[in-house]
């Protein structure tokens, strides 16, 4: 009985850590890939256009030059006076199917419309 409680009190836990309420920084985030730049591009004017101030464009390894891309194509074409507040730039270790641990880099690009 006691053993079945222990089991049941671990699965509300693990439901627990796994449903996280979404905070403004999250919800104001576009995450770069694969996809052409005007989609990502679009991604941050329908933020603006819904009243953000702030808009994060985040991207790992390949996709970095993207990110950028879409952040100078956001300001130069369609945003005039947006600003680019805050450049972050870091290295995660991502184990690959092999269990190799690589270096990714990543970007995060913090733009503001006044």
């Amino acid at each position: 009985m006691a053993e079945e409680k222990q089991k049941k009190s671990a699965k509300e836990e693990k439901t627990t850590k796994t449903a996280k309420p979404a905070t403004q920084a999250n919800e104001n985030t576009v995450l770069i890939g694969k996809k052409p730049v005007m989609n990502y591009v679009l991604a941050c004017l329908t933020f603006f256009n819904s009243g953000a101030q702030k808009v994060i464009v985040k991207a790992r390894g390949r996709a970095i030059s993207r990110a950028v891309d879409t952040v100078e194509l956001l300001r130069r074409a369609f945003v005039k006076d947006l600003q680019v507040k805050e450049i972050m730039i870091g290295t995660e270790e991502v184990t690959r199917g092999e269990g190799q641990k690589t270096n990714v880099s990543t970007i995060e690009i913090t733009v503001t419309k006044p």
